[in-house]
């Protein structure tokens, strides 16, 4: 854990922990094959947007290497097994630069839970065109997603204590609608028409608003910044 505490609610270590997620999940989708290559151009490029910011910090050789492995990974995606495994390099690298930043356990909730969501919500969009696609890996990324919030929250509440008043009660809120969001999502995808997935999809878009301020604004609690401290 950082002994600074501050650092855990730099933009940079969310953004470099949730370029970490994007990666991971890149590397789930490609290995078990569930969609094609497009999958893996759209959530590795969202990486790199996400992470360039952390990676152009100086001094941050980790991040750099990660992202190569990213675009790297994007450019041989066709050959799912070879993606896979430079995804996967990829997103622990970014998450060790995180993890250097403001703590490796911090780091690696806020990738599973950010990374899942925003997985769940970007791998929707290829079940909507094919409705037909098997929805297994959906559920387990919201059922990753629900688990990285809870990790997440517990996490939070071991490096430090949520001042009193009404910014802890917002964030519990968030963390718990966020959880809740992803509950829906699962039993969106149970009823077996295309109104399913749709009904999913959308409700991943809020997960993803729901879970960036979750994020946020509970490492700005233990940080001791912010309007509610």
């Amino acid at each position: 854990m950082p002994t600074d505490l501050t650092t855990i609610a730099d933009p940079r270590f969310v953004l470099l922990a949730w370029a970490s997620g994007l990666a991971i999940v890149a590397a789930y989708v490609s290995w078990v094959r569930v969609v094609g290559a497009g999958f893996s151009w759209l959530t590795g490029g969202t990486a790199v947007l996400v992470g360039i910011a952390g990676a152009l910090a100086e001094g941050a050789l980790w991040a750099r290497v990660g992202l190569v492995l990213v675009v790297s990974a994007s450019v041989l995606a066709r050959r799912k097994a070879i993606a896979a495994v430079l995804f996967l390099a990829g997103g622990l690298a970014l998450l060790v630069e995180a993890g250097l930043l403001g703590g490796l356990v911090p780091g690696a909730t806020a990738s599973l839970a950010l990374g899942a969501v925003t997985g769940e919500m970007l791998l929707g969009h290829w079940y909507l065109v094919d409705p037909r696609l098997p929805r297994w890996a959906l559920r387990w990324l919201a059922l990753a997603a629900i688990a990285g919030l809870a990790i997440d929250g517990a996490v939070l509440t071991s490096v430090g204590t949520f001042p009193e008043g009404g910014g802890a009660l917002v964030f519990w809120l968030l963390l718990a609608t966020s959880a809740l969001l992803m509950v829906a999502v699962i039993a969106a995808l149970r009823y077996p028409a295309y109104s399913g997935v749709m009904a999913a999809t959308g409700l991943s878009y809020l997960a993803v608003l729901t879970s960036l301020g979750t994020v946020f604004m509970g490492r700005a609690l233990i940080a001791g910044l912010g309007p509610f401290t």
